[in-house]
């Protein structure tokens, strides 16, 4: 199944309201799914990088202001 969204006159605050909205979505299913091998050397790779200090890192809230502000 197919689904056209017509993504192009949304703007970046619209985008991201529309994937909050349909990650809220999927955090209620229960269904199987299963990550990429490939995740879990990039997971560890980040992990070791925030553990040495040498990944910036910032709470969610502060990152979508500044997703939000790139729309503006």
């Amino acid at each position: 199944m197919a689904i056209d969204l017509q993504l192009d006159g949304l703007s970046v605050a619209q985008k991201i309201q529309l994937l909050e909205r349909i990650w809220n979505d999927l955090c209620q299913e229960s269904g199987d799914v299963r990550s990429p091998e490939w995740h879990a050397a990039i997971l560890e790779e980040r992990k070791r990088r925030i553990e040495d200090g040498t990944m910036p890192i910032s709470p969610w809230s502060e990152a979508k202001k500044r997703l939000m502000k790139l729309g503006e």
